[in-house]
Order: structure tokens, then sequence, then C-alpha cells
């Protein structure tokens, strides 16, 4: 019985698991849709830890490591700027149209400050 955790217990270990936000939703929403077992009767929902761990071995993969899948290790990862959510990166810009030419805020500001990493040392000195 000890590997078996209530949603909200299993949204707490996901989240240290995966080093992500992981919402009770979110594990409710595996449940449902059968990505992982539901355990327990009479309206109370219990996760299987090893479940979890297994689903999430199987589907969890960082943003970065699938795009240098795809474009290669060679990828400036200094420069996606995954750790912000789209209402950050569109905080000056209203969303009635897009806007093709637009930088994101970050971006400039990455440029203009006096940050220094690997990326601009090879490209600027």
């Amino acid at each position: 019985m000890q590997d078996l955790m209530t949603i909200k217990e299993a949204s707490i270990w996901a989240s240290k698991y995966i080093g992500k936000n992981v919402t009770p939703s979110n594990i409710s929403y595996l449940i449902q849709y059968g990505r992982i077992p539901k355990n327990g009767n009479n309206g109370n929902a219990f996760v299987n830890r090893y479940d979890l761990e297994e689903y999430y071995n199987l589907h969890h993969e960082t943003k970065e490591n699938r795009w240098k899948k795809q474009l290669g290790n060679d990828l400036n990862w200094n420069l996606s700027f995954s750790e912000y959510k789209e209402s950050e990166t569109t905080k000056h810009v209203h969303r009635l149209h897009s806007y093709k030419g637009k930088f994101i805020p970050q971006l400039v500001e990455y440029f203009l400050d006096q940050h220094t990493d690997n990326f601009k040392n090879k490209l600027f000195f």
C-alpha cells in the first residue's frame, strides 16, 4: 500500500521527479485517458508510483532534447528562452494579429545586457 498515492500526492511526487510543475489535474487526465491505471474504488483514486514513474520515463523528454534531436547539438539553447511562459514573452504585444517581425523582449535584453556567455564570446569577441 505504500506505493499507492492519492492524486495530490502523485502530483507532488511527479513534480519533484521531472522537475516541472505537475498539477492534480494533470494526474487526473492521465488516469481518465488510460495513460496510467487507476487503483481504488468507491470514489477513491490512487496511483501506483511505479506506473507513474514508468509513464514519465517513456513520455517525458525535455524540450531541449526534442529540439536537439531534430536540429542537432549545435543549437544554442540560451536563446530558446524556454523557461518563460508565452505570456512573459509577449508582454508588450496584444494578441489581435500576429506580427512576424517581432522579437521577444528577452531576446533584445539578452543582446543588450552585460551578460557574456560562450555564444557571445565566439560571435562578438
